[in-house]
């Protein structure tokens, strides 16, 4: 029997708001972790993205508060981007729109003078960043003794980021008594490492698989031999601008974002594409992604610091012009695609060079990703001999990380000559032999003047 948001104890503001943003059924992630957290258990949950779990922990706090108290935070967010501080907002400002709860946003790229102000004004619920949370702590302008909610979200991206230190350091600050959140993607060794210091006999909620792709989304790899032909099939691709409708291409460097959108900008004009990574000012990132989500542009490039927090609906598809590293970003990145039920196409460009992480990809999401020929259109460059260079390095590279002992074109090797070099075993100088021991060799190797000398002593004998 299906349930509706009527059944959990929420009360009529929050209901009404509920109804207003349209929701009418729960999430699974929803239905699981909502009434745990009203009555207080510490959850983990393990969820993908795009499965409705920001709302899965912002009603039951929203409940929880009720209403406007004192001046200092009593619920914390920590969150790894600001992207993903700016869309969790949005979800509060939605589901808080009938009470008089106040939420303050801390993230780092602009100046904290309008969010001391903000902080002075009172705050409910904080949304922060772990950088900017910590340094307006240690500056005196935030309070944790009235804590009583601290929700860790997107864990794995956190650990990846490196942000473990940081969330050791708020651990240390808020009160022991609280109710503890922590929902990710992916269940690594360092998320699991935090959590044990985090949560005290958590209820583990898991609605799919770890690292499992949305059902909704329909994944395709193409295996494209270099730059060029990748720039080819991509330009081949958007030629169907009605299946192609609304698109994000992810790059795995600042450098080719920005290559790929002057490539795109020359083709289809500054108004329907737009890129975004850590280089673009904070307001820049703003505006792009909110010209995205109003349909403003056709096409967002960007780097992985988009590939979570960016909820935009209908994006036909995604495209993994390269291949993600952290092969956990994939789920990531696909996942902007299929949302809330809707369906989506999620497209990986790969180079030979890329072959080794999407064989780590597959065996993560434990599925193998459907393989597509080029199609007939697109040409096949040859691949330039720097990039084959490049490529063979990498794969020795790849091949060394897994077997210490392989040695490829690419390993150092011994230098031919050792003459006049230091014996590393020894540390003795090597005695080089002249090649002509006759008398007289030596001298005639001090040159033209030397000779002259010598030889008007020969005349005189």
């Amino acid at each position: 029997m299906s349930i509706s948001f009527e059944d959990f104890k929420l009360n009529r503001q929050i209901l009404n708001a509920v109804a207003d943003a349209g929701y009418t059924t729960p999430t699974p992630i929803q239905e699981k972790a909502i009434m745990p957290i009203l009555s207080g258990q510490d959850i983990m949950g393990i969820a993908q993205t795009g499965t409705g779990k920001t709302a899965a922990f912002v009603l039951p706090i929203l409940m929880k508060l009720k209403y406007a108290q004192g001046n200092e935070a009593r619920a914390l967010i920590i969150v790894p981007t600001r992207e993903l501080a700016m869309q969790i907002e949005e979800n509060v400002k939605i589901f808080a729109k009938y009470t008089d709860l106040r939420t303050v946003l801390l993230y780092g790229g602009l100046g904290p003078k309008t969010q001391i102000a903000e902080l002075k004004k009172g705050v409910d619920l904080l949304i922060a960043t772990p950088g900017r949370f910590l340094d307006l702590y240690l500056e005196g302008h935030i309070n944790t003794q009235h804590l009583k909610f601290l929700v860790m979200d997107e864990a794995d991206k956190m650990m990846d980021m490196g942000f473990i230190g940081s969330i050791h350091r708020i651990l240390e600050i808020v009160p022991r008594k609280r109710q503890n959140l922590l929902f990710s993607a992916t269940m690594s060794e360092l998320v699991h490492k935090i959590s044990g210091d985090f949560l005290k006999n958590p209820l583990i909620i898991e609605v799919a698989a770890q690292a499992t792709p949305a059902a909704t989304v329909s994944q395709a790899l193409y295996n494209v031999p270099n730059l060029k032909t990748k720039l080819n099939l991509l330009q081949h691709l958007l030629k169907n601008t009605e299946e192609f409708s609304r698109l994000i291409i992810f790059c795995k460097t600042k450098t080719v974002a920005d290559n790929i959108f002057h490539f795109l900008e020359r083709r289809y004009g500054e108004d329907q594409v737009r890129v975004i990574h850590a280089n673009k000012g904070q307001n820049t990132r703003i505006n792009s992604i909110n010209a995205f989500k109003e349909g403003q542009i056709r096409i967002l490039v960007a780097t992985d610091v988009a590939s979570r927090g960016l909820d935009v609906s209908s994006v036909s598809h995604v495209i993994n012009f390269d291949v993600p590293i952290i092969i956990e970003d994939y789920v990531h990145r696909i996942g902007r695609t299929g949302r809330a039920s809707q369906t989506g196409d999620a497209i990986t460009f790969c180079n030979p060079a890329e072959e080794y992480y999407v064989q780590k990809i597959e065996k993560l999401i434990r599925q193998k990703i459907p393989m597509f020929n080029i199609p007939e259109g697109v040409f096949i460059e040859e691949t330039p001999y720097e990039e084959r260079q490049n490529i063979a390095r990498e794969i020795d590279l790849q091949k060394r990380k897994d077997d210490p002992e392989f040695k490829g074109a690419f390993h150092e090797k011994k230098p031919k000559n050792t003459k006049g070099t230091v014996s590393a075993k020894s540390g003795v100088k090597p005695q080089v032999k002249p090649k002509n021991n006759k008398p007289g060799a030596s001298r005639r190797k001090k040159g033209p003047k030397f000779d002259a000398v010598h030889k008007k002593d020969r005349k005189k004998k």
